[in-house]
């Protein structure tokens, strides 16, 4: 989503970096392009003059003319700035007596029935025990699809179909997930494709009648501007306690994530950034900040390692590591799990330093190169892939047809992972010199 405005931000910041020393004239003239891009990707005017006076005020200071890297601490500027523009992390209230309610609410098309369900397999892998509560009698279909998303994640759905109303669903809901120990229940409301006094009323039942301890907005990214008003809008009557940017993977400009904080006093909580139940990332200001400014995200890339290997896969691997047993069985199922991570591109702009690569690779390439890995490794025996020395002229041409590739891609195959397992040895070997050396 911000990609238009990262370019713009770094290709300023790069200007700058050229030059030894700082003017006063060269912070104003870089600033005015911060403002320009900016604007540009829809942010408030207001949010852009405060933010761009709060970096002038410090970068035009003796620190960064006394500075001996004087670009790097303008960028240091910008970037504490942009944290404090995003505010601080703010995470969900689950204290108190149980079972906690969280109220989704917004408006038609902002994925809310999608979202409910990410958000309890959040909770599930935190060790909660969700319950979804389908409380759109409006549109029969948000509740077929809430008790299909329910099975998939294996989180049980609370549905009365659509001639009750939907204050008595949650009052209902709330009572089954007190009879069968539920920590955390999860409301799906109706929305409307505008706001209505007719749907702010049915809101402000269900939130006197079940006192969530969480009424969390959600906000689509592509929106821009009118996201701030809509955000404004809810909280006079249901008043919110977070918000969750859904669509973040989509082309939006990014205003309406760096504007909606600031206008609204509500905090960010979760960002939907994409399709699958799995795409969903808890909030942290500190890193949005530092993926915008192209510094990378090593804590979100490090939480989807989490939720795609397993404990015992991270065991496993770490042994094979060890011993330098890894096969081509084994490099298999690392590909599989690493899919599960998302878009190669995406985890490489994660890493500092490497947004550039991650732009410069065509779009699916890295997942087109993956599926033809997992297909020559396919068209291999079992004992081919445990001991790949094996595999001479015949066989590769055997591997090449089954696969639908050629002898010249099995063989680049084979030598990258021939080096893989070299490169493991040696690390290996080394630690165990250093090991070695301790005791001379």
């Amino acid at each position: 989503m911000f990609d238009a405005l990262s370019e713009k931000l770094q290709e300023s910041f790069r200007k700058l970096s050229r030059k030894g020393r700082l003017s006063e004239t060269d912070v104003t003239e870089t600033l005015r392009e911060v403002r320009l891009a900016l604007l540009e990707a829809d942010v408030n005017y207001r949010v852009v003059r405060e933010f761009t006076k709060a970096v002038s005020e410090r970068a035009v200071g003796a620190d960064v003319a006394q500075s001996l890297t004087p670009a790097q601490q303008v960028i240091k500027i910008v970037h504490e700035e942009l944290i404090t523009l995003l505010g601080e992390a703010a995470h969900l209230d689950l204290g108190g007596r149980e079972p906690v309610v969280i109220m989704l609410v917004g408006l038609q098309g902002t994925g809310k029935t999608t979202m409910a369900a990410k958000l309890a397999n959040h909770l599930r892998k935190t060790g909660e025990a969700p319950l979804l509560v389908a409380a759109d009698v409006y549109r029969p279909a948000a509740i077929t699809q809430l008790e299909t998303l329910g099975k998939q994640i294996n989180v049980p759905v609370h549905s009365e179909g659509s001639r009750v109303s939907p204050v008595d669903i949650c009052k209902n809901a709330i009572k089954r997930a007190q009879k069968e120990q539920h920590s955390v229940v999860l409301l799906d409301t109706a929305g409307r494709l505008q706001i209505d006094e007719q749907m702010m009323g049915e809101l402000v039942q269900i939130r006197r009648n079940t006192e969530p301890r969480e009424i969390l907005l959600l906000v689509d990214a592509m929106t821009g501007q009118e996201a701030v008003a809509v955000a404004e809008e809810f909280n006079k009557q249901v008043p919110l306690t977070g918000l969750v940017l859904t669509k973040v993977d989509g082309d939006a400009r990014g205003g309406a994530a760096l504007s909606i904080r600031n206008v609204t006093g509500v905090p960010i909580k979760f960002m939907g950034v994409g399709e699958r139940i799995s795409d969903l990332e808890v909030f942290h200001p500190d890193l949005l900040a530092s993926r915008i400014l192209g510094m990378g995200d090593v804590l979100t890339l490090i939480e989807r390692a989490e939720q795609s290997f397993t404990e015992e896969q991270a065991r496993k691997m770490e042994e094979q590591l060890r011993s330098a047993s890894f096969t081509l069985e084994d490099f298999v199922e690392q590909l599989q799990a690493m899919k599960n991570m998302g878009p190669l591109n995406d985890l490489l702009g994660m890493i500092p330093g490497m947004q550039q690569v991650s732009k410069a690779l065509p779009e699916g390439l890295a997942e087109e190169s993956i599926k033809t890995t997992e297909a020559i490794i396919s068209s291999m025996t079992p004992h081919e892939r445990r001991i790949p020395r094996v595999i001479n002229a015949s066989r590769k041409r055997r591997i090449a047809r089954g696969s639908g590739t050629s002898v010249q891609q099995v063989n680049q195959l084979l030598r990258q992972f021939s080096q893989m397992q070299q490169m493991m040895k040696q690390v290996q070997q080394s630690k165990g010199r250093g090991l070695m050396s301790m005791f001379r």
